[in-house]
């Protein structure tokens, strides 16, 4: 520092206010116009000379609060403390503030109490720095937690939880719930229709107890940490992120060489080694104690002495007696790792080695880095800068740079709560986060509620207010008029649907009319077509009469008129139906044998029609019709077609049905083999399926024209019912004549017919 006491700092380097005294007189020398503002960088007058650099040397530098990331380092030899936010111009981190706090003694020497030294480094450095608004990530050591890294067998993407659920059962000699664990998916292997291969998954986990342990420190200091993370972790986000490229770029079949960091403590020596894709970890149990213990036996001096000489054993008095000293631990550090590099080796033949990289305090030792190098013959150094870490205010301070190979925990902690670690686990336990959350929202909670309170009580007074100036007799008037218009509305709507009604009836009406004509004339027309489908009648035809053996000399050969083609219908019938497969249901058996081909047999082989009867008989009395076992005999010498032929067809929709009831003649010998249903079947019947007949339209613009039976909606003709014959005796007296004239019957018959009465 000038002796004047002059202070220069730039703009640029962003720093806001010096802890206790000296921000105290920044801001008040601002306030009384001692700072040049206008200039390129702020002068500042200082009263005192106070000494700056020991100032930084301290580590007391503490920069504008924000959501910037605190890193700590809680280590055997001291606390360590890097805050920084992510620059958005270059996309790197910002070191906004440091803070170095050594222990008075080591916590492994017999006489320390860990917490109480930990407490009150804690507290020492929130008197010197803003934590406040910032987020706050504490590592602890690598041998107070679990680290393993899975591979997976192939398995479905949706299954690795479980499958991670069942290895942390397996790999953690602890019950679930005595420990805080946590895990993630590696990048790399490949994923395929929901199948993932070659995965590999991070499993972390840490005692609850000893998770309360390393908590509570902070948790007496009124400290709110976010992150808790294991100290190997957090050198494998600084590695990822600050010397390989990022997972995304990296070709899994060619990747680049691994990178071994070792960070060398007080006990122990973390051993990290990755490539970008794959991770592999192991602590060795060799770290700075064990060259001071060398010392201390070699050379038969004190433990702070031989710290001290070994942190200065290029300025002791024999420096060669020293390394000679020193040479068994060399070669024991170096041994093991060796050991370590070839088993990582042993286990992935692919791996390659790109180099060591040394951090910790205790990696200062002089020639350890050139020991290494020549034992392990690969590239050794010491970690020289932090790639993605800028802000020269902190990085140029001495300090820092004096101890900048200890702030690589406390840099990967950074990389990992501002979003660019690769490794995201968190090891805080979660009811830590929800009782926190909670606890954030409490006051908000109760100023909603105070807020739904003073709502709740402006309602009622308003409400109140308003109930009592209310007054029956000020909307009396209003009341009446309402009453008055409700009425007058329920009329209204009264009347209206009485009008609706009236107008549907009458609808109604109209639409009853119009289908009554639509179906007079359907009426008529039916008729006509009936009468055409009928058998047509032959006026001109006759048939001799037998006379008796007494009057055939005496009478000449007689003759009366006869119809063969009399279909008499009785009665017509109609029924509507909404769909006409209900009524066609029952009688399809039947319809298929209405419709069905009858061929009758050879004539040979036709029965004699049975006896007529007797001369004497009286002449209304009625011959037994013949049984219904001679017309199945007569129907079973039919050759009829195969029904199972005859293709199923059902009528669908809606129509009306027509039944005809009415009787012919032709049940005779002489008539076969037209009698009975095939009389039916070869006349009407026919006729109404459309292959006998074509009808003729009567009325309208089409009127002469032909006209199938389909096209007039007729089908599905079905004989539904066949009664027996009846014997009907008929005049065939010598005095008629073969015109068909009516003569008197005499008092014995000449001539008989049977009819038979059919549905159809």
């Amino acid at each position: 520092m000038p002796s004047n006491g002059i202070v220069t700092i730039r703009k640029h380097d962003r720093l806001t206010r010096f802890p206790n005294t000296f921000y105290s007189s920044l801001w008040y020398l601002t306030e009384k116009g001692a700072v040049d503002t206008e200039s390129a960088a702020l002068t500042v007058r200082l009263p005192l000379a106070v000494s700056i650099e020991n100032t930084l040397r301290e580590g007391g530098i503490c920069m504008a609060r924000g959501q910037n990331v605190w890193g700590i380092d809680i280590g055997k030899c001291g606390l360590k403390a890097l805050l920084c936010s992510r620059s958005a111009d270059t996309g790197k981190l910002v070191a906004e503030a440091f803070d170095y706090i050594e222990y008075p003694m080591l916590l492994t020497q017999p006489e320390a109490d860990p917490a109480e030294l930990v407490r009150d480094a804690v507290e020492e450095f929130l008197s010197r720095n803003e934590v406040a608004g910032n987020r706050v990530a504490v590592s602890v050591p690598g041998q107070a937690g679990l680290s393993k890294f899975i591979k997976l067998p192939p398995v479905e993407a949706a299954k690795i939880p479980d499958i991670v659920t069942y290895e942390a059962r397996q790999q953690i000699p602890f019950p679930l719930d005595q420990v805080v664990w946590s895990w993630q998916r590696l990048e790399g292997g490949i994923e395929e229709s929901g199948f993932v291969i070659d995965a590999e998954v991070a499993l972390f986990a840490m005692k609850r107890d000893q998770v309360d342990k390393a908590l509570e420190p902070f948790r007496q200091a009124d400290i709110d940490v976010d992150l808790l993370q294991l100290s190997p972790v957090a050198l494998a986000n600084l590695i990822m992120a600050d010397r390989l490229p990022p997972a995304s770029e990296i070709d899994p079949e060619s990747p680049p060489p691994s990178i071994v960091l070792a960070s060398m403590g007080v006990d122990s020596t973390d051993l990290i080694i990755t490539n970008g894709l794959r991770i592999w970890q192991r602590t060795m149990p060799i770290g700075g104690n064990n060259f001071t213990r060398s010392l201390v036996q070699g050379l038969r001096m004190t433990f702070p002495k031989a710290e001290k000489l070994k942190r200065n054993a290029a300025r002791a008095e024999d420096p060669k007696k020293v390394f000679q000293t020193l040479r068994p631990v060399f070669n024991d550090f170096a041994s093991e790792m060796q050991r370590s590099l070839n088993y990582f080796t042993g286990q992935d033949a692919t791996a390659k080695i790109g180099g060591v990289i040394l951090v910790g305090n205790a990696a200062k030792l002089r020639g350890l880095s050139d020991f290494l190098s020549k034992q392990l013959q690969l590239e050794v150094h010491r970690l020289h800068e932090y790639r993605n870490l800028e802000g020269q205010v902190v990085m140029k301070a001495p300090a820092f740079k004096e101890n900048h190979l200890a702030f690589a925990t406390a840099y990967g902690l950074v990389l990992q709560g501002l979003g660019l670690g690769s490794l995201r686990t968190n090891l805080l336990p979660p009811e830590v986060t929800r009782d926190r959350l909670i606890e954030s929202k409490k006051p908000w909670a109760v100023v909603a509620m105070l807020g739904l309170l003073v709502a709740a009580l402006v309602n009622f007074l308003g409400i109140f207010v308003a109930w009592n100036s209310y007054s029956e007799n000020l909307f009396a008037k209003a009341f009446q008029q309402i009453d008055q218009v409700a009425a007058e509305s329920a009329s209204i709507q009264s009347g209206v649907e009485q009008a609706q009604s009236q107008q549907n009836e009458i609808v109604a009406t109209q639409q009853r009319m119009l289908r009554l004509a639509d179906q007079r004339f359907q009426a008529l027309e039916l008729m006509r077509a009936i009468e055409q489908v009928l058998p047509r009648e032959e006026p001109d035809k006759t048939q001799p009469v037998e006379a008796d053996a007494e009057d055939e000399e005496k009478s000449p050969e007689k003759f009366v008129a006869i119809n063969y083609d009399e279909l008499h219908i009785e009665s017509i019938e109609c029924e509507y139906f909404e769909d006409l497969s209900t009524w066609f249901e029952p009688l399809q058996d039947e319809w298929q044998r209405t419709i069905a081909r009858e061929q009758p047999a050879d004539e040979g082989e036709v029965p004699a029609a049975e006896e007529l009867p007797a001369s004497d008989a009286a002449p209304d009395a009625q011959p037994s019709a013949p049984d219904d076992s001679a017309e199945a005999t007569a129907d079973d010498n039919l050759m009829t077609e195969d029904l199972e032929d005859v293709e199923p067809v059902t009528p669908t929709g809606n129509g009306w049905v027509i039944q005809l009831a009415g009787y012919h003649f032709h049940n005779e010998d002489r008539h076969k083999p037209y009698e009975g249903r095939y009389y039916l079947q070869t006349t009407i019947v026919k006729n109404l399926l459309g292959e006998g007949v074509e009808l003729t339209v009567a009325a309208g613009p089409n009127k002469g024209e032909p006209i199938s039976v389909a096209e007039l909606g007729i089908g599905f003709p079905v004989i539904v019912s066949s009664s027996r014959i009846r014997t009907d005796w008929l005049d065939t007296d010598v005095g008629g004549n073969a015109s068909g004239q009516s003569w008197p019957r005499p008092a014995r018959s000449h001539g008989t017919r049977w009819h038979r009465t059919e549905t159809l």
